[in-house]
């Protein structure tokens, strides 16, 4: 191997999705062969928070060693072995602050991002590779003001970080979807049903468009346009009727609205601010329901209601999120190996780049409506694919 480079950390934040463990190999196999020591931050910026700068404490729940076999027997799983975690190091709450830090940060909301500088330089980390969503990269860039060696590589199953067509994880989502759907669609031909399914997609409606463009459904509702259920009801009506079966299906992003408000499972909110979606689907099946007799001739249509949730984003990854995965890392080693940093790899218009990481807090990343989206049959426009990138809507040009 001969002299070691330097230190390379990688870290997963925020959901996991398929394909995080493809990313940590492509990165950690190159890494070591390259002559970097690579070492693994658990449970994302969680990890690096409680280290205990000293020399003899047991660390060995916020980082671990990674090396080929390690990386190897993981890299064809899905989740993450690093484990992650939502948490944001710059506004911690006193209950959250780590046992070792009371003393000094006891307001209700606390920046430890000095204690996040002094335990990179305390790792010796040269090099910082975080992977995550627009959350977790947030930080990043944060860090990477602060002067850190910042590489980050984009994952989230909504495809919703700035700056690139693709996340890691979207394509193995909008897959599960589309199989689970299917499935589900039996059950609703069986008993002459509406099927309302809610999926992922808190700001961004990629997840409900790309199954139903695909032929999944028949209609989705997302958060970038608020809808009308009465509407919705005529055109699952109208679907149902024309279909042999009797049967339609409508998929429901969990960020979509029709009375302006989000629907939440309850009123705590995580380290970056978010409450926990979760009901508009429940919601829109009473809705829809209650509504059916307009648009049946007097009749209740009954419905098939489920949340998607965690059965897209668990098991393995498919081909799309094994091979994305092992490109991001190699080009994120490519920037290392050229010693350069304060960038984010990307996949944009079918090819692989890198752009500045201050992207991610620059704009957002949302389905362009006007193009894509029919606001009057709630579902996707079906038109001028020619120079699209492959997933189609998720380019911003």
């Amino acid at each position: 191997m001969g002299t070691r480079k330097g230190v390379i950390a990688i870290l997963t934040g925020g959901g996991d999705v398929p394909g995080l463990n493809p990313a940590i190999r492509a990165v950690t196999i190159r890494a070591l062969r390259e002559g970097y020591r690579v070492i693994g931050l658990r449970r994302g910026w969680g990890g690096l928070l409680d280290v205990i700068r000293e020399k003899d404490a047991d660390n060995s729940n916020n980082f671990q060693e990674l090396t080929e076999e390690i990386v190897n027997k993981a890299g064809r799983t899905g989740g993450t072995f690093l484990h992650t975690s939502r948490t944001n190091p710059s506004k911690v709450k006193k209950a959250n602050v780590p046992e070792h830090l009371q003393d000094k940060f006891s307001d209700e909301r606390n920046d430890l991002t000095p204690e996040v500088l002094k335990n990179l330089d305390f790792l010796g980390v040269d090099y910082l590779i975080p992977i995550g969503g627009d959350d977790t990269l947030s930080y990043g860039v944060r860090l990477y003001r602060e002067g850190v060696k910042t590489v980050a590589i984009p994952k989230t199953m909504d495809n919703d970080v700035p700056g690139t067509d693709y996340c890691i994880g979207f394509s193995t989502c909008v897959t599960r979807t589309i199989a689970l759907t299917n499935n589900l669609r039996t059950i609703a031909g069986s008993h002459e049903r509406f099927l309302i399914l809610e999926v992922f997609g808190r700001y961004a409606g990629f997840t409900a468009m790309l199954p139903t463009m695909a032929g999944a459904a028949n209609r989705c509702v997302i958060p970038e346009f608020q809808f009308s259920i009465d509407h919705l009801t005529e055109l699952l009506s109208y679907d149902r009727t024309r279909n042999p079966s009797r049967y339609s299906i409508v998929l429901v992003s969990e960020g979509a609205k029709f009375d302006g408000e989000m629907v939440f499972e309850g009123s705590a909110t995580d380290a970056y601010g978010h409450a926990k979606l979760g009901g508009i689907g429940d919601l829109v099946a009473a809705k829809v329901k209650e509504a059916s007799p307009k648009f049946n001739h007097g009749r209740t249509v009954d419905v098939v209601d489920q949340k998607l949730g965690y059965m897209v984003r668990g098991g393995d990854p498919d081909a799309i999120d094994s091979i994305v995965p092992m490109a991001f890392g190699n080009l994120a080693l490519d920037l290392v190996l050229r010693g350069e940093h304060g960038r984010l790899i990307v996949l944009k218009n079918g090819q692989y780049d890198n752009m500045p990481l201050d992207v991610i807090t620059a704009t957002k990343k949302v389905v362009n409506v006007q193009q894509f989206y029919d606001t009057d049959r709630y579902r996707p426009i079906y038109e001028n694919f020619e120079l699209k990138p492959l997933f189609l809507m998720t380019s911003e040009g």
